[in-house]
């Protein structure tokens, strides 16, 4: 059984978008939600509920609602990664998001939380952060390639914006990150000749062009 005492923003919020959905055998009506609509706390602890686990809402110590969990019994935790690549995610993601993000990427993919991926862990998805918050988590996983990102998903309620993606919403075309000036030299050619290769004047995708390119 697990208890959640923020009573106020828990209740207020059932209570608010609960919604009967007609009647049933004891005479009473059911009434459902959407777990989308929930403060994300408690979706993420309701999405947690193992099958015979219970969430509890107490208010001043005494309990008002209990919440079951209805799911199948979860696979137990796995242990070999060998046959996948295992993305951690540094971005704090609901279960639904990275449900979402896994079954994007395929079978070929395992989508992990950070505390929840082993220090294996082949790509490490980070939001745009300070350069030393990237050491530390360089750190904990040692062979993971860094993939900084900025997304924006008011579906899945995901939203990190960075700098890069405000330049390029202000009207950049291209993000060149170069090493040194030929390397520059190279990069803008290959940036201005693509432009008039896909259209003639007409406008290209937006683009960042990495240092290594």
């Amino acid at each position: 059984m697990i208890e959640f005492h923020d009573d106020t923003t828990a209740v207020a919020a059932l209570r608010k978008v609960a919604e009967p959905t007609g009647p049933i055998m004891t005479g009473e009506r059911a009434r459902q939600i959407d777990v989308g609509r929930l403060p994300e706390d408690v979706a993420d602890l309701i999405e947690s509920l193992r099958p015979g686990e219970n969430l509890v809402l107490t208010r001043d110590g005494n309990p008002v609602a209990t919440v079951s969990s209805t799911g199948a019994r979860p696979e137990p935790p796995r242990t070999d990664y060998d046959d996948v690549t295992v993305v951690a995610t540094a971005m704090k993601l609901s279960a639904s998001a990275r449900m979402s993000l896994s079954a994007e990427l395929g079978s070929d993919y395992l989508v992990l939380d950070l505390h929840s991926a082993p220090a294996t862990a082949d790509v490490l998805l980070v939001p745009p952060v300070s350069p030393q918050l990237i050491g530390g988590l360089r750190a904990q996983f040692p062979k993971a390639r860094v993939v900084l990102a900025e997304v924006d998903d008011p579906e899945l309620g995901v939203s990190y914006h960075g700098p890069v993606r405000r330049l390029l919403d202000a009207g950049a075309e291209t993000y060149l990150t170069s090493a040194n000036v030929p390397h520059l030299a190279r990069q803008l050619d290959h940036a201005v000749t693509r432009r008039q290769q896909l259209g003639g004047g007409s406008a290209a995708p937006l683009e960042i062009s990495p240092a290594d390119s």
